[in-house]
């Protein structure tokens, strides 16, 4: 049976994996800018401005669902932080600002960027390449700090696993050595000999 706990827990982990993988679909135009030496022909530019525009003009429905997701995995991490444990304290107040990384260079960065992306006046500070090469270090910095969320989340898991473990072996110890008739007879010895 799931506690409390780990229901909050996978309302972390759901919405951060399902982000991560909004942002490994941009993988395959964010590489090109960002980790190839070969030079980038216009094609290749105008297939990354096409995807970019795309998602800048999807749907409103598509952007709400994006910001409930985020809101609900924020409203996880308020309820599991809300009188925290000592391991609620350091793994989730860490994830916490993990994700808040993400969420302020989402708004910050990406949208922004796609925002220029979309009206196509790129300016004469930051030339064309280069902004696309922002939204793209802005997505593999959100990566970045998604999976930091979930390698928190999983160390979080394992602590707590390996806690419950050591408590149970010691209440475990504890029964078979007070029921034992050595120390039964030790306890009694002690008592006459108090007496």
């Amino acid at each position: 049976m799931l506690g409390a706990s780990s229901f909050w827990t996978y309302l972390i982990v759901c919405p951060t994996s399902f982000l991560l993988g909004i942002l490994f679909t941009n993988w395959s135009y964010d590489f090109p800018l960002l980790w190839t030496s070969t030079p980038l022909t216009p094609t290749m530019i105008s297939n990354i401005e096409a995807h970019y525009n795309m998602l800048f003009d999807s749907p409103p429905l598509i952007g709400r669902v994006l910001h409930a997701i985020i809101l609900v995995a924020l409203a996880a991490f308020i309820v599991k932080l809300y009188k925290p444990s000592e391991s609620n304290a350091l793994f989730d107040g860490a994830s916490l600002v993990l994700f808040m990384i993400a969420v302020i260079v989402y708004g910050s960065n990406t949208l922004k960027g796609m925002q220029i992306i979309k009206s196509g006046d790129y300016g004469d500070e930051i030339p064309q390449v280069q902004s696309l090469q922002v939204v793209a270090a802005s997505n593999t910095i959100m990566a970045l700090v998604l999976i930091g969320v979930l390698l928190l989340q999983a160390g979080q898991w394992y602590a707590e696993k390996k806690e419950k473990e050591e408590l149970d072996k010691i209440l475990k110890d504890g029964l078979n050595n007070a029921d034992s008739p050595t120390v039964a007879k030790k306890e009694t010895k002690e008592k006459k000999k108090k007496i």
